[in-house]
């Protein structure tokens, strides 16, 4: 079953549970992709619509807002906020690969960087790109990319 089939069947079983908070954020998810699928026809791309990784890319940038809304709403004192905005990460995340750990992330690094030869900072985008098609919502690549540079730098 794809991803998009797995977030539609998640949407109908909340709905049917009468689970508002779960519904609201099945619903943005939806309405992400849908609205995706808009931009791809307008860039003349419509028939394929968006993909399993894009969709996954898509899921991983919602949690990094929604975790940084949450911590922006911590600082301002806005509890209920924050923990509405966690509620909707861990949803999201529902649907998101495993995350790997500190040490597998270490080892794919590795992993890439020798399989592509690189050996400068100039390398730095081959190992970004295998790294991004092999492991798309398995690692925060914000971090990945900073752990790049200073293995190659």
């Amino acid at each position: 079953m794809s991803l998009r089939e797995r977030l539609s069947m998640a949407l109908k079983e909340a709905m049917k549970a009468r689970d508002a908070a779960r519904t609201s954020t099945l619903r943005l998810l939806n309405a992400a992709i849908r609205d995706r699928d808009i931009a791809l026809r307008g860039e003349g791309r419509g028939d394929e619509g968006v993909g399993e990784a894009e969709i996954l890319a898509l899921l991983g940038r919602l949690v990094k807002q929604r975790q940084e809304s949450a911590r922006i709403y911590e600082e301002a004192g806005r509890l209920e906020l924050a923990e509405k905005e966690l509620a909707e990460v861990v949803v999201i995340g529902e649907f998101l690969p495993r995350q790997l750990s500190a040490e597998e992330t270490a080892a794919a690094i590795d992993t890439e960087i020798a399989a592509l030869g690189a050996g400068s900072i100039r390398d730095m985008g081959r190992v970004m790109a295998a790294l991004k098609a092999k492991y798309t919502g398995q690692m925060d690549f914000a971090e990945v990319g900073a752990r790049i540079r200073a293995r190659l730098g």
